[in-house]
């Protein structure tokens, strides 16, 4: 709120149709094809420059994660041709993210959860990472997903069974992992990727697939469920209270899973949106390119609240705060002045109501 959205320039494609043509047979001719004129060395370098000068490269995650397609509304949605081009990435998921993040050249933003950063703070020790990666805005709610076969009814049963952790640095493999270690329950953890996970739970090699992930999802919402599969409930203790909080799956979420009037309980996790911390002043290309988007991204927020981007932009505070993250100067400083401008025409309001009461 607060925020004015612009409307986007049109990006102007250009196409360059090449055409090989084959004659083959008895009396057909063959005819040479016109060639285009080879652009000098100067202009393809003045073109690449163009290209690369205000590219940005966004980490999502795996194509069955939600992760993905807030990348992709994000490269809609700020696309400007050459003033702007936000490039989504099909990466490993929340933990491989941040690690893109700092390694991973061309790359610049990520979509990664809030504990995360906990990894590679205490467990990976990487120096100063809650300076080298900040954040921009905090998104949606993650939710924990544990899908069974029949025969397990309870957490316990699941004790000493395969159960799949998605793919290694994706949340499910690390959220999911903390979850297992902090009710300590031992269980034999498989790390294939989810979508053929799921064939293996038909044929009994594996118990359980653990998704951590924004509802509903199209792994659980558009499968056709084997009998008595179901998703088990987890309930929120202090065991889970530093980065996670209480919430449900519904029949409104996975119809053909849960009962209508049913719900199973759960937890989930904050998902953000991260920026390397770059030097304006040793990197400077790259925090103004940086810069830029999060001014696109302020100026069109109001734009992705609206259809067809994903609904729960509806839902997000473009100023809400992370405990234990900080926020990038370039975007903290966006918001103090909207906060400043809104203050400013609250109190001009207010002077002038007081004034027409003292009239």
């Amino acid at each position: 709120s607060g925020l004015l959205g612009l409307a986007p320039a049109q990006a102007q494609q250009q196409t360059l149709p090449f055409v090989i043509a084959q004659a083959q047979g008895k009396g057909v001719p063959k005819r040479a094809l016109p060639v285009p004129p080879k652009p000098t060395s100067q202009d393809e370098n003045e073109r690449a420059s163009v290209i690369n000068n205000w590219t940005i490269g966004l980490a999502g995650g795996l194509l069955e994660g939600t992760f993905v397609a807030y990348a992709a509304d994000l490269g809609r949605a700020l696309d400007d041709g050459d003033n702007l081009r936000v490039i989504p990435m099909i990466t490993y998921g929340a933990v491989g993210n941040v690690s893109d993040l700092i390694y991973l050249k061309g790359v610049d933003f990520a979509i990664t959860y809030a504990d995360v950063l906990d990894h590679y703070k205490n467990v990976l020790k990487i120096p100063n990472i809650e300076k080298r990666v900040n954040y921009v805005m905090p998104m949606f709610q993650g939710e924990l997903h544990i899908y069974v076969r029949p025969e397990i009814n309870t957490l316990e049963d699941l004790r000493g069974k395969k159960v799949n952790f998605n793919t290694v640095g994706s949340a499910a493999n690390y959220t999911g992992g903390i979850v297992f270690d902090r009710l300590g329950l031992q269980v034999e953890r498989t790390y294939l990727n989810n979508a053929i996970a799921l064939e293996e739970m038909k044929k009994g090699e594996i118990a359980a697939v653990i998704h951590v992930v924004g509802k509903p999802n199209a792994l659980f919402s558009k499968i056709n469920p084997e009998p008595g599969f179901k998703l088990l409930p987890l309930e929120f203790s202090e065991k889970f209270e530093d980065y996670y909080v209480p919430a449900e799956l519904t029949h409104a979420d996975y119809p053909n899973l849960i009962p209508k009037g049913q719900s199973v309980s759960t937890i989930s996790v904050m998902a953000l949106l991260a920026v390397f911390n770059w030097s304006p002043n040793v990197n400077g290309d790259r925090y103004r390119r940086c810069v830029r988007f999060i001014e696109y991204l302020f100026e069109r927020f109001e734009k992705l609240r609206q259809p067809p981007y994903q609904p729960k932009w509806r839902e997000m505070n473009i100023a809400g705060t992370i405990p234990g993250w900080t926020r990038f100067p370039a975007a903290q400083e966006l918001i103090d002045k909207a906060h400043a401008t809104a203050t400013s025409s609250i109190d001009t309001s207010l002077a002038r109501t007081q004034a027409a009461k003292a009239a």
